[in-house]
């Protein structure tokens, strides 16, 4: 078993960057382990009715690989997944995809200073550097509902879409009312005898900036200089702008009065705006970008049910207030497990020990990319670097250069051990602690940004902030094992930190 320099872990946006990110600085034994059977991610699972980014498509690509041929502003599934299977031709990642490959253990070896990754094929590698770029958004969460099994009708989540159960003429339940429900709601609604919509918490909802492109201004964005440049710009700022929305509440005042007044117009019947109407500060929560989920709601066949489920019955849902909804399909638009993103999988770092168990305590790391306790391992979208308000692009590709550079210098300086010092990782926690005490994120709503302790998760500051300091590893925030250190016998050696080069 030759030793590889790194296995990245997901072949979605993060995965094909990192691949890339290592092509581009000259590294090429690596490995892209994939469960699926093609690249996509996120974008290869998520095929329900509906399913579109809700980040402009200039905006959600690699900055180094712009798309002049988006059909529209918002680019839905399909146009992503082309994107994407695009760049892992274009740059040669096909050689080292390794598809149908869960990862289901990772194990450091301190003897060694290497990775060991185990799939469920019983394939192994070995090397010197992990890089997870799994994502988030790829475990369903599934709510234990008393009396599901009972149920007689199909189930099913939103991204396990089953596309050869018909849903016309039947009657639909969907649960949940969130980025992927206020998709598939209007897009189902039509087609079904009837649709129950059972929410539990109202979203904030702003309009959809949404339009198909001409001919004419995808011919300008191919070949007219700087056309596409210009709108990416554009758009980035104009996103980057929405953090103050965030941050100061005068700002985000002027955020809700919008808000409202696009529920006050699509919905002119009062009591059902006020079912509608969130009673949280816009962006606690993730903020939703729809046109037509309003109007879905005021069609004869679909109702919005907002008391909460109480148990499931062979032929429908019960709701506390006693009323027996019948329905034959239900869809769980209820989201992903965000903070057990890596729970299929065993990362054991030092003296064995499970980032699954640091993480149940505490979620901590270092600008999420890197783990005290876990040497040479390097996450993508790790915590702390989500977004409210901007493209997780734009963080991909900062996290990827990080994590690059860093393992450039692990490779010209024989260094053969890079762990973020504990000291460092505390001080970030606390900082990111601080500064989310100040914005929306921490003002009282339960949401998917927080860890189970009620920690924020995203980042608090505008993505330029976190683009600067990826930018440069700082060798003094880690503790250095060199390479001849690591391989002898005198123990004390190893982890010595590097007294002279600060900076990669």
């Amino acid at each position: 078993m030759s030793e590889l320099a790194a296995v990245i872990v997901g072949a979605g946006f993060s995965g094909l960057c990192a691949g890339i990110g290592l092509r581009r600085a000259g590294i090429h034994s690596f490995v892209i382990l994939e469960k699926a059977d093609g690249v996509g991610g996120t974008w290869r699972a998520n095929t329900y009715p509906g399913a579109a980014c809700d980040v402009p498509s200039h905006v959600y690509s690699f900055s180094f690989e712009p798309n002049p041929a988006w059909s529209r502003a918002y680019g839905g599934q399909p146009e992503i997944l082309a994107y994407l299977e695009h760049c892992a031709t274009k740059y040669q990642l096909r050689p080292h995809l390794r598809f149908g490959q869960r990862v289901t253990r990772a194990s450091y070896d301190e003897a060694s200073a290497r990775w060991t990754v185990t799939t469920d094929t019983g394939a192994s590698y070995v090397a010197r550097t992990l890089l997870l770029g799994n994502g988030a958004l790829h475990l369903p969460a599934i709510p234990a509902l008393p009396g599901i099994e009972s149920f007689t009708g199909k189930t099913f989540h939103s991204a396990r879409w089953d596309h050869a159960h018909e849903l016309a003429g039947r009657r639909v339940g969907v649960i949940g009312t969130g980025a992927s429900a206020i998709q598939v709601v209007p897009e189902i609604a039509p087609r079904v005898d009837h649709l129950a919509v059972f929410q539990r918490t109202p979203p904030w909802i702003v309009p959809k900036d949404d339009r198909e492109f001409s001919s004419r201004e995808r011919w300008a964005f191919a070949h007219v200089p700087g056309a596409q440049w210009l709108r990416r710009t554009g758009l980035y700022w104009r996103f980057e702008a929405k953090w103050l929305a965030f941050r100061f509440q005068q700002v985000n005042q002027l955020g809700e009065r919008m808000a409202r007044n696009h529920l006050a117009r699509q919905v002119p019947d009062p009591a059902l705006r006020a079912r509608l109407t969130p009673d949280y500060r816009l962006g606690c929560k993730r903020v939703l970008i729809s046109n037509d989920y309003y109007p879905a709601l005021q069609r004869p066949n679909v109702d919005l049910v907002t008391d909460a489920i109480a148990q499931v019955e062979p032929t429908g849902l019960r709701t506390t207030d006693g009323t027996l909804h019948e329905l034959d399909t239900i869809i769980y638009g209820t989201g992903f497990r965000v903070t057990d993103y890596i729970a299929s999988m065993q990362i054991r770092g030092r003296a064995g020990v499970d980032l699954n168990d640091v993480w149940r305590s505490s979620v901590r790391s270092y600008l999420g990319i890197t783990v005290s306790g876990f040497p040479n391992l390097f996450l993508m979208m790790g915590p702390h670097t989500g977004l409210g308000h901007n493209s997780m692009v734009f963080m991909i590709e900062a996290q990827v250069h990080y994590a690059v550079e860093a393992i450039k210098a692990i490779r010209a300086r024989r260094i053969d051990e890079l762990e973020v010092r504990p000291e460092v990782e505390r001080a970030f926690g606390e900082e990111m602690r601080r500064k989310h005490a100040q914005g929306v994120w921490a003002s009282g709503c339960n949401s998917w940004y927080q860890a189970p302790d009620g920690e924020v998760l995203l980042w608090p500051s505008l993505t330029l902030s976190y683009w600067m300091r990826t930018r440069t590893v700082r060798l003094s925030d880690y503790t250095v094992g060199r390479a001849s250190a690591v391989s002898s016998n005198d123990g004390a050696l190893r982890g010595m930190r590097d007294p002279v080069q600060l900076r990669v």
